[in-house]
């Protein structure tokens, strides 16, 4: 069942400029890469139930994702693998990730609103950062709902590569099961090797 929301997200944080939120997922995996989505979502968006992805269940997520990618005047999402997250770090790759996401976008924003409060400046494009932002703004909250439905469905995709460690249901993430899964079998090419992955 949908959830009804009461508290409307804000609809834009600047009144003159066209604006993109930027939200990623998957930082705190273990395995798979990290991914970034940029939303630039018309003024009269509206959706009764959009908020931070991690607030939503797995159907409205995917509920949200068509309705999102139809309504938005630009969209684009982009990932970062495991590889270069271990060469450059967690907080680089993921700012990374929301430069190439920003970056092919279709339309230019105006301003950037970043979900966090740690960014690198976009060449030409001014940005804010806001802490809490995917459960305020509702660009920021559809760049979240955006990011973590396309890297669900990566790490579905490569669980059928390596079906031993769960990917199916843990997503990466550092469940117990997944460490111990680890701790047993070893590493695969798609875990990041600059994490603590076993117990």
């Amino acid at each position: 069942m949908i959830r009804e929301r009461n508290d409307m997200l804000l609809s834009y944080y600047s009144e003159n400029l066209l604006e993109a939120g930027c939200d990623e997922a998957g930082r705190g995996c273990l395995a798979g890469p990290v991914y970034a989505a940029a939303v630039v979502l018309p003024r009269d968006f509206t959706d009764n139930i959009l908020t931070d992805s991690k607030q939503l269940t797995e159907k409205q997520r995917d509920r949200l994702r068509p309705i999102i990618e139809t309504y938005a005047i630009a969209w684009a999402v982009a990932k970062v693998d495991a590889t270069t997250i271990d060469d450059i770090n967690i907080l680089n790759a993921s700012i990374l990730a929301m430069h190439l996401a920003v970056k092919q976008l279709t339309n230019k924003p105006q301003l950037l609103l970043i979900d966090g409060n740690r960014f690198k400046p976009f060449p030409g494009i001014p940005h804010q950062c806001i802490v809490k932002g995917d459960e305020k703004y509702l660009s920021i909250a559809a760049a979240s709902v955006l990011a973590k439905t396309h890297r669900d469905e990566f790490m579905l995709r490569i669980h059928h590569e390596y079906p031993i460690y769960c990917w199916k249901t843990n997503k990466g993430y550092p469940s117990k099961q997944h460490r111990r899964i680890v701790a047993e079998h070893g590493i695969s090419p798609y875990h990041r090797k600059t994490f603590r992955i076993s117990y």
